[in-house]
């Protein structure tokens, strides 16, 4: 069955509900996708003073680049009109970098959970012509799916300890835990005979319907018929 089918109730979302902010100026776009690494810094050294921490998905842009003597190569960036400092290379990628599409997806594919989809996101919005986007949407849907599983359990869970008076399945698809995929528009339906959550299928479906020729397309298509079989 296919997710608008009268069984199943499903969650919306047109894409991020939080508008962007403004792009900074005065130097090469990059994004941060390594906040572990995302240190702002007054000078080019790991023990320099800390401007700030920035976030996963925050924009900079890169004024030049210094290797210290440890061989850690900084990158000069702006913030904002007002904020700038240095960050360490690996803490952000460039669509205007050569390769850094490639990094990007290694990233990806080492990491886990709400991490692997919201680092997909941002290769998405920010790598537009990258070759390597049949392989991302792929992966995306391949996580949302298998998160569906976890999720499911834990609304279960929460459900069971308060059953609470509304109909049953309004506090599945009113679940907290859904409000992150959400932001990053990734959605689930919700079926009610099994009472678990499913992946919506976008993904799959863009990749299908954008780069039908390749690999990853048969894949989808595949995903795609198995969840309807099965639900």
């Amino acid at each position: 069955l296919r997710p608008q089918d009268d069984h199943r109730s499903e969650v919306f979302c047109t894409g991020s509900i939080f508008a962007q902010r403004k792009p900074p100026t005065g130097g090469r776009l990059a994004v941060v996708v390594e906040e572990r690494l995302a240190a702002l810094r007054a000078t080019p050294q790991l023990n320099g003073r800390l401007v700030r921490r920035l976030g996963r998905g925050r924009l900079v842009a890169i004024r030049s680049a210094k290797t210290n003597a440890d061989g850690i190569t900084y990158f000069l960036v702006n913030v904002s009109s007002r904020t700038h400092g240095c960050i360490q290379r690996e803490a952000v990628v460039s669509p205007a970098r050569a390769g850094d599409d490639q990094r990007l997806v290694r990233l990806i594919e080492r990491s886990q959970g709400f991490d692997r989809i919201s680092r997909a996101r941002i290769f998405l919005d920010h790598f537009t012509r990258s070759p390597l986007r049949p392989e991302v949407l792929l992966l995306l849907g391949d996580s949302a799916e298998e998160l569906a599983a976890h999720l499911s359990t834990d609304a279960a869970r929460r459900r069971k300890d308060d059953p609470g008076e509304a109909p049953e399945f309004s506090y599945y698809l009113n679940y907290t835990g859904l409000d992150r995929y959400n932001r990053q528009g990734v959605n689930f339906v919700f079926d009610k005979s099994t009472k678990r959550f499913h992946y919506d299928g976008a993904a799959w479906r863009e990749l299908i319907r954008r780069f039908p020729k390749t690999p990853q397309a048969a894949e989808a298509k595949h995903r795609l018929t198995v969840l309807y079989s099965q639900h």
